[in-house]
């Protein structure tokens, strides 16, 4: 790996390596900037590196300090932080959607939300590029949508679990597909590398060991070293500088038990919906009191989440969950049919958790303890579920701010504050009747739902047209200080009823585009 000094004043610091800023750190080394990504987490070979243990693998999340508060406090930890090189991507289940196309102008066309400042049309082209670069595995034709190119791998084989989601579907009337997956169901030779094909292992959520998962890890973070970038990982960035024209010059970082301070023409900060605006927040100096790109008061606000709600039953034949990735079989109706009385949509997948985390839905969801939870587990491999991923709107009092406590590198952590709407309320219900219904056709019992639960983040950088309603512009870069950028899933004004790894790539990839034609009309 090429190591650049502290005193080079490199063209990109990139501060975090997942989904956004990973795709982002390849693609710019690959058009022959100097780049240098920062990662707070450790870079891990999951060859040597991974287990098959659910503990074990905790070591993947962030899980250090934070508040959370509010009437519906967000948990925090595996289902939406990340910390390793490759980020949440390490982690994710992979599942890989794209938005529907109306949600990109979801305040013109649909009455809520916000519009993002990109057509639909330039994102399905640069959708499809993401789709080709990360090799997703899907479907022969997708249901719902404008029709869309074949996915560059064949979907993988149902298991049971997913069987049982489609007979579920076809039992109440609607439409199901097998799911695009990161993850490869042939094997792979790519630039980044050659990759075998999934091996059914069923610890995607805990960290693959095979490489045939297509996280930033194993896809963008090979190629951004072969075309001269540094990873810097175990490195906390705690500060952005700027100098006396407002521009950013560089970043403060904590390593091997000191700060150091790295020179650069351009920062981007690709800390996802927490850590990114802390990190703006945390910047602020006599020039910009408010925090780095905050002159529209926006940093931190519009924070979202998705709603994870699900729906448990018991099989009289066994199931075996476990085998395989956890979503191979999808419904997105609910995204695409607005015969309903709530904005926003919802998808739902096939699940298959693992003992540790079935114990804790158990535990939380039906309160069973001592020998009605030991009951309870012997039924394991006979249980079916599904689980959502619903839109949750965008609302200013729910945000991201720093606190007065302090973490081990001695900066002020995330005050994370979250209160469901009543949109957010009816679109719950609905979900929870519907995937409900779906089990209860196959002949479930033992019925019960999983009704508090949420994942992924969205918001508190949002991007927009108008500097005064909005963090960065349509490129990414921020309206204040024309060489700082944001690029991960803070910029999302709406998060959609989908998981967003897909599209904060897409992001990326675009960004990466623009970087390229800005640089070339000397517009950087």
């Amino acid at each position: 790996m090429r190591e650049y000094r502290e005193s080079d004043e490199v063209d990109f610091a990139i501060v975090g390596t997942g989904a956004g800023g990973g795709t982002l750190a390849a693609l710019l080394a690959e058009q022959g900037f100097s780049v240098v990504g920062f990662d707070a987490g450790a870079y891990f070979r999951p060859l040597e590196d991974f287990a098959s243990d659910e503990t074990e693998q905790n070591k993947l999340y962030w899980n250090d300090a934070r508040v959370v508060d509010g009437p519906n406090p967000i948990q925090m930890g595996g289902k939406n932080s990340g910390k390793a090189v490759g980020g949440s991507t390490v982690h994710y289940a992979m599942v890989s959607l794209r938005f529907r196309p109306e949600w990109f102008k979801s305040r013109t066309t649909l009455g809520y939300g916000a519009d993002w400042p990109i057509p639909w049309q330039e994102m399905w082209h640069y959708y499809g590029e993401a789709e080709r670069e990360i090799n997703i595995s899907g479907p022969l034709t997708y249901p719902w949508g404008p029709k869309r190119p074949r996915y560059p791998y064949r979907a993988h084989e149902l298991n049971d679990a997913g069987k049982l989601l489609a007979k579920g579907c076809e039992a109440i009337g609607i439409k199901w597909t097998e799911t695009p997956l990161a993850t490869l169901s042939a094997p792979h030779a790519g630039p980044e590398g050659n990759s075998p094909p999934c091996a059914y292992r069923g610890f995607c959520r805990f960290g693959c060991t095979t490489n045939a998962k297509r996280s930033a890890l194993t896809v963008w973070i090979p190629r951004a070293l072969a075309a001269g970038a540094e990873i810097r990982d175990l490195a906390m960035v705690g500060r952005i500088e700027t100098d006396g024209s407002g521009r950013a010059s560089g970043v403060h970082y904590h390593r091997e038990g000191a700060w150091h301070f790295q020179r650069a023409r351009n920062v981007v900060v690709a800390g996802y919906a927490i850590e990114t605006p802390r990190l703006l927040l945390a910047s602020a100096n006599q020039q910009f009191p408010d925090g780095l790109a905050n002159s529209s008061g926006l940093v931190g606000k519009n924070l979202m989440t998705q709603s994870n709600q699900a729906f448990w039953g018991r099989m009289d034949e066994p199931v075996r969950w476990y085998k395989a990735p956890p979503s191979l079989a999808i419904t997105e109706h609910w995204n695409y049919d607005d015969n309903k009385d709530f904005h926003g949509g919802y998808c739902w997948m096939g699940q298959g958790p693992l003992p540790i985390e079935w114990t804790a839905v158990q535990t939380g969801s039906r309160g069973l303890w001592g020998d009605r939870l030991r009951e309870a587990m012997l039924d394991y491999n006979h249980m079916i579920g599904v689980k959502m991923v619903g839109e949750m709107l965008p609302n200013e009092k729910n945000r991201v701010t720093l606190a007065d406590d302090r973490d081990q590198y001695g900066l002020r952590v995330a005050r994370i504050t979250y209160q469901w709407g009543e949109n957010d309320k009816a679109l719950i219900a609905h979900a929870i009747e519907q995937m409900g219904r779906s089990i209860e056709a196959i002949g479930a019992k033992d019925m019960f739902a999983q009704d508090n639960d949420t994942n992924h983040l969205g918001g508190t950088a949002r991007m927009g047209d108008d500097q005064r309603t909005s963090v960065v512009d349509a490129d990414c870069r921020s309206w204040d200080i024309p060489n700082l950028w944001v690029c991960d899933g803070s910029v999302f004004p709406t998060v959609g009823g989908v998981n967003p790894a897909l599209t904060i790539q897409t992001i990326a990839i675009r960004t990466a585009d623009r970087i390229r034609k800005l640089s070339a009309a000397g517009d950087l």
